[in-house]
């Protein structure tokens, strides 16, 4: 019997709030940890193992000894590039893995006219171990509409894919590929789209593995905690979702009209639970008819949060609106936040327009801190990171 396990977008080093990156990592090492202890005999790494080309110093040393714990007990990796840790320069941290005997890339090659990408196996025993990496903005969808296999051998052939397939993405109108345009393999290992999904192409089984760690709210909210696949193979092929519950997650969503006395609302809700040492997720939403989102004392609902003993805390108030004729700028001089809030809660009335919400996020993305001795390029590629994924560039 030969196991291996399937994981991808692990994104080490995304989260601004550093308690969230910190439990990113360490689920992470959950899931080397589980692998480790269910004697797999290979790591499949289908693209994003970081969040971006170039992560923070800090997250590559954990990462090598990581990689460390799996070559000492014997564990091969093998892996392909994702959106985030691709580079169009074709250097990436990667690459380092790979010259360090920690893992190997999967390989392929393009004819000199381009119509055709053929796949370099990745020899494991009985095994052959196929990639293709993802790239920005789903250039990767028409590649892999062009990639050609070797002849078929008796080997059990592995396909990974970092990528949006059309039968998981429904009728989003976003770039994807067929499960039909594949060409044949026993076992399709995708990442990108961070879901639940388990289908069958070619009468084999298309999963994807699914993110170690939730990488957004509407994530935390969806999915609580991260997960990945072990798979058997002996005669047969049998396979089962590891889930990794890292911290147990509080959602709630709150309807607020009347803003005067939210704040008390909110921390009537919170009195319910028991929210020590638990990731509390508030989303509010409603159209304010009394006051507006200023006075919403949101600086006391986090002191309530710390006092509980909470491990971190997120708000969305995206859905939360106001009138205009209700519009009151009550704010001092010295709270420069509730300043930017309220005029753009200003804008967006007289301004109407479906990306209004984007303001404040991509607000708060430009606040976005470089990290002491931080190089500049690894910077920008953090801060262009986080806008592309608060204007949905990429689909996570």
């Amino acid at each position: 019997m030969v196991k291996f396990a399937h994981l991808g977008d692990c994104h080490l080093g995304s989260w601004r709030q550093p308690e969230l990156q910190e439990l990113n990592f360490k689920s992470f090492e959950s899931a080397v940890e589980r692998c480790i202890k269910e004697r797999v005999e290979f790591v499949l790494i289908a693209g994003d193992l970081f969040d971006s080309a170039y992560p923070p110093i800090e997250i590559l040393k954990r990462t090598f000894a990581e990689f460390r714990k799996l070559k000492e007990a014997g564990i091969k990796a093998f892996m392909i590039a994702g959106s985030h840790d691709y580079s169009v320069s074709g250097k990436t941290f990667l690459d380092v893995l790979e010259k360090g005997g920690f893992a190997e890339m999967c390989k392929y090659k393009a004819t000199d006219s381009g119509e055709l990408i053929y796949l370099e196996p990745i020899k494991y025993r009985n095994f052959e171990i196929f990639g293709y990496p993802g790239k920005k903005s789903g250039m990767e969808v028409e590649d892999i509409k062009k990639i050609v296999l070797p002849k078929e051998t008796n080997d059990f052939r592995i396909l990974m894919l970092h990528t949006s397939i059309t039968e998981a993405v429904g009728n989003l109108p976003i770039e994807s590929v067929s499960l039909k345009r594949l060409p044949k393999a026993d076992y399709y290992a995708f990442a990108h789209l961070h879901i639940n999904f388990e289908q069958r192409a070619n009468e084999k089984p298309a999963i994807y593995s699914g993110p170690i760690f939730p990488n957004s709210f509407q994530e935390l909210e969806d999915l609580c905690y991260g997960r990945f696949y072990i798979v058997n193979v002996e005669g047969f092929l049998d396979y089962k979702k590891i889930n990794l519950p890292i911290k147990e997650v509080i959602s709630l969503k709150i309807k607020i009209t009347n803003a005067l006395t939210g704040t008390q609302k909110i921390l009537s809700e919170f009195e319910k639970y028991n929210l020590a040492d638990k990731i509390v997720l508030l989303r509010l939403d409603g159209e304010i008819t009394q006051g507006t989102n200023a006075d919403i004392d949101y600086k006391r609902i986090e002191e309530y949060l710390k006092q509980k003993g909470v491990y971190s805390f997120l708000k969305n108030t995206n859905k939360l609106e106001t009138k205009e004729e209700k519009i009151e700028i009550k704010i001092s001089a010295s709270d420069m936040g509730k300043v930017e809030e309220a005029f753009v809660k200003q804008y967006e009335i007289e301004n109407p327009d479906k990306f209004n919400n984007l303001i404040v996020p991509l607000m708060h993305s430009l606040d976005l801190q470089k990290q002491e001795d931080e190089k500049s390029v690894i910077y920008e590629s953090r801060l262009f990171a986080d806008i592309n994924k608060i204007l949905g560039l990429e689909i996570k």
